[in-house]
């Protein structure tokens, strides 16, 4: 019975562990931020995307994420996006993300909410990662690992992010 005890408490050391090390976040006070990522760019372009697949406000209290900086932009902006009637795309930097308490905000490439890198310093490169700065009223400041990665969902069709 010890023995089965063991073994079973260690597969599931080992499936957190292999989980852990594929997801990366951060916490910024009641804010998890869990996995930040940035679309790979083409040479030559100087604009980029990043996305949080999810910020989630575990706290009882608003929060809002003020502003977002990174050493590989000259500025960055928060933007959504949405589709008009006549199907036209449109962006619009907002001034800040509301977050409230147990409704997690996602960003994904192709819809609503993402993170505009302006001014790229070099092309982003599948596999690199780079340092982002998040600012939240409520939480403070937190720094995270952004890693550059084509999305699932559009990996082979030329994921890359277009303006």
């Amino acid at each position: 019975m010890k023995n089965q005890f063991k073994r079973r408490a260690c597969a599931v050391l080992f499936a957190l562990t292999a989980v852990c090390a594929h997801a990366h976040g951060a916490r910024a006070g009641d804010v998890e931020i869990t996995h930040p990522f940035a679309t790979p760019t083409p040479v030559g372009v100087r604009t980029g995307a990043a996305y949080i697949v999810t910020l989630l406000n575990s706290g009882s209290l608003p929060d809002r994420l003020l502003s977002v900086s990174t050493p590989v932009a000259e500025r960055t902006q928060m933007h959504t996006m949405s589709v008009d009637a006549g199907g036209v795309m449109r962006m619009r930097e907002v001034a800040d993300v509301a977050l409230q308490p147990g409704m997690p905000v996602s960003m994904r490439p192709g819809a609503g909410l993402h993170l505009m890198l302006i001014g790229l310093k070099q092309p982003l490169k599948e596999g690199d990662s780079f340092p982002m700065t998040l600012a939240f009223e409520r939480g403070g400041k937190t720094e995270v690992k952004v890693v550059v990665q084509v999305p699932k969902s559009r990996a082979g069709q030329g994921g890359e992010h277009r303006h």
